[in-house]
């Protein structure tokens, strides 16, 4: 979807802070957060990316990277009918008013060791060995197609429209763009492909500076 979530071309928002030895987490919250994405049983419907890209913009711009997390993982719970807006009220306003109350706790030694097996594990390559012959062979020139998609897409606003360069065919993948439920996404071909700068933003991109995205088929067609 067309939100403040996709930022990339902007200006005007400031430049990037590097921390030095930034740590894992700042806070005991942010861990919990964490365990919370990695550890909680319920499919978000539409995907995390999606809830967060259909944030408040005013929300969005002045959250942090786990609070959104946070976000995401409330609002697929409530979707997801596993808590209700009344319930997540009811608790707010529990620790509002009473901010001493204990957080509920609940030990279990098995699922701390699948969570951890499952972080640590080797994941296989994605890809799919499925019988699909690419559209676009490596040197073509393509245009990203002009889309917006109500739900996530990986496909940049600022790259629309625009003339690339087919650069690499990686194989077939899942497609990840949010889908309406109870419908499939079909895995796709997938490439890397090369955009001048001058294409994207004009005469006053840098020169010489090309951008490279990874795209799958749908987001393209012959130029």
């Amino acid at each position: 979807m067309n939100g403040i979530h996709d930022m990339g071309g902007m200006h005007g928002f400031g430049p990037i802070v590097r921390e030095e030895n930034e740590p894992v987490f700042h806070h005991d919250w942010e861990r919990r957060v964490f365990a919370l994405r990695i550890a909680t049983p319920v499919p978000i419907p539409g995907g995390s990316r999606n809830n967060i890209e259909q944030m408040d913009p005013a929300a969005y711009l002045t959250t942090s990277y786990y609070e959104k997390w946070l976000h995401a993982r409330i609002q697929g719970l409530l979707d997801a009918g596993v808590l209700t807006e009344a319930e997540l009220e009811a608790r707010i306003t529990l620790y509002r008013d009473h901010p001493e109350t204990p957080v509920p706790r609940r030990e279990d030694p098995d699922n701390v060791q699948r969570v951890q097996a499952q972080l640590r594990r080797v994941l296989e390559s994605p890809r799919r060995d499925v019988p699909l012959q690419p559209q676009f062979r490596i040197g073509a020139t393509i245009r990203a197609r002009n889309l917006h998609p109500p739900g996530h897409t990986r496909l940049p606003r600022y790259v629309r429209g625009k003339r690339g360069v087919v650069e690499r065919y990686y194989g077939v993948y899942d497609f990840q763009d949010a889908v309406p439920p109870g419908t499939d996404a079909p895995p796709q071909p997938l490439y890397a492909v090369r955009f001048e700068a001058r294409e994207l933003w004009g005469a006053s991109a840098e020169a010489h500076s090309v951008v490279y995205l990874d795209m799958w088929e749908s987001y393209l067609e012959p130029a």
